[in-house]
């Protein structure tokens, strides 16, 4: 079955569909029908709109999602500046892509982060790298995340920053956002888009461990197909999105709401829970979807093809062309190789785009495990224009095995955030985590032996026949005339 089999199972109910427009109600008739804003809504609800685009976005682009809820978000105190602490990686502001990222071009690789038993969500989210500007709404951020403890009761948290992609690696997460309840849990992936407010909870006190990617651009979307057709890679109707849940907490109880806003940490409190939408319809809202149901595409024949094929979400660059992405989320599933005379592992390249890699669980078919290689909740960056591929373990023998059918993969999964820009490391993420792999370069790619073979040079001597001679590629006319 093309679904991934889990050991947690959900418990909650969810609406079917990538970008389609939904409608949900936790109380009968609390939708309005075909009004959005009736001057007065059923069950004395507020009405309030959530906009994730400009009201003047293309038809195809508008994302907007009408609320109905007990009191509105704005009914809040003033929100200030948490104070710094040495616990939080958000306490301080995200770096200046020129003054505080390391733009380098050597390969990095992270051993796997560790997990922290002290801190819940919000503490325990570090910034790797990324590029550009979260005000200016340019660029992306990664971040791992490692808690030991849910997020208090009474709280909630937002980035206003961009959307968040998480990807857990270890762990589930129990999700309560205003639109409805996700359970989210390795091998799955979960997005919340820009401004949704949410708390998360850790299932059966176990502790979590994976990454994000925060989209400062835009919004993720589907893949464009081509000539693959209709059907195939992520399938719309595989992707779920939360039915309306809401709490009636409105009894002057504190509730605390934390803001990431320009990369700084802001709290706020209110006298109401953030999570009191009875109703909602429309496209912007918080969804999930199964990595196991990825439909791969490959070659039938002969040669690698482009890791685009194994693209599950996008988010195309609007400066730099059709076909470009400022992030494209890849995964590298369970699949079958086949090709014929064709070096199966990636070939090695330079690239234009930017390639932070990870892996949720077994090993990568293009990299040896083990210590110090590329293991689970690690990392990699392979920079812009930085040269990569197999090592030379791979190498050597993905160059002489016998090509048979081959299903590779099997209990893996590696993911890559990829991206058109050159990406800059922090401090935390080049020093502070010290995870940092120093001899990665050196252990991967030094090792490569030449198997270059200079071809017997033929040459015409006098006689009109055909002799050959060593291949040295010196001038050959002395023997010429010998002859």
């Amino acid at each position: 079955m093309p679904v991934t089999h889990f050991d947690v199972p959900d418990k909650y109910r969810y609406q079917n569909g990538f970008s389609s427009y939904h409608q949900t109600e936790a109380i009968e008739g609390a939708l309005p029908v075909a009004a959005n804003a009736p001057q007065q809504n059923s069950h004395g609800l507020y009405t309030e709109k959530l906009s994730g685009t400009s009201f003047t976005a293309p038809r195809t682009e508008n994302q907007q999602t009408w609320l109905y809820r007990i009191l509105p978000s704005a009914s809040h105190q003033t929100f200030t500046t948490v104070p710094p602490s040495s616990t939080s990686a958000l306490d301080t502001p995200t770096p200046s892509f020129h003054s505080k990222f390391h733009v380098i071009p050597n390969q990095l690789r992270w051993d796997p982060f560790d997990l922290d038993p002290q801190v819940s969500w919000i503490h325990s989210l570090h910034l790797i790298g990324g590029a550009g500007d979260p005000t200016m709404k340019v660029g992306l951020g990664i971040f791992v995340y490692a808690a030991g403890k849910s997020m208090p009761e009474k709280t909630a948290f937002y980035s206003a920053d961009g959307d968040f992609l998480i990807v857990p690696q270890h762990g589930t997460l129990d999700i309560q956002t205003e639109l409805g309840r996700l359970l989210v849990r390795p091998n799955e992936i979960c997005v919340i888009p820009r401004g949704i407010r949410y708390r998360i909870t850790l299932h059966d006190d176990e502790a979590v461990r994976g990454f994000i990617l925060e989209l400062y651009e835009g919004h993720f979307q589907l893949p464009e197909l081509g000539p693959i057709g209709s059907n195939g890679l992520a399938n719309h109707r595989d992707f779920q999105v939360p039915v309306a849940h809401f709490e009636e907490d409105y009894d002057d109880t504190e509730h605390t709401i934390y803001s990431k806003f320009g990369g700084n940490l802001f709290s706020a409190t209110q006298n109401h829970s953030p999570f009191d939408v009875v109703a909602w319809h429309g496209l912007y809202y918080p969804y999930k979807y199964d990595l196991g149901r990825f439909n791969t595409i490959g070659s039938i024949s002969y040669d690698h093809p482009d890791p685009s094929i194994f693209t599950v979400l996008t988010a195309p660059s609007r400066a730099h062309g059709p076909g470009t992405a400022v992030a494209d989320f890849v995964i590298f599933p369970p699949r079958w190789l086949v090709a014929e005379n064709t070096f199966r592992p990636p070939w090695y390249h330079r690239n234009t785009m930017s390639e932070f890699m990870s892996l949720i669980s077994g090993t990568y078919d293009a990299k040896g495990g083990g210590k110090g290689g590329f293991q689970p909740a690690g990392a990699s960056l392979h920079n812009t224009m930085s040269g990569h591929g197999p090592d030379m373990q791979t190498f050597e023998k993905a160059s002489t095995t016998e090509l048979k059918p081959a299903k590779v993969g099997e209990g893996s999964m590696a993911f890559m955030f990829e991206s058109c820009l050159m990406m800059g490391v922090t401090d935390w993420g080049l020093h502070t985590c010290q995870k940092v792999q120093e001899n990665y370069n050196e252990e991967s790619w030094k090792p490569l032996k030449v198997h270059f073979k200079r071809p017997k040079k033929e040459f015409v001597v006098s006689n009109g026949e055909k002799e050959k001679g060593v291949g040295d590629g010196k001038d050959m006319s002395s023997i010429h005339d010998a002859k």
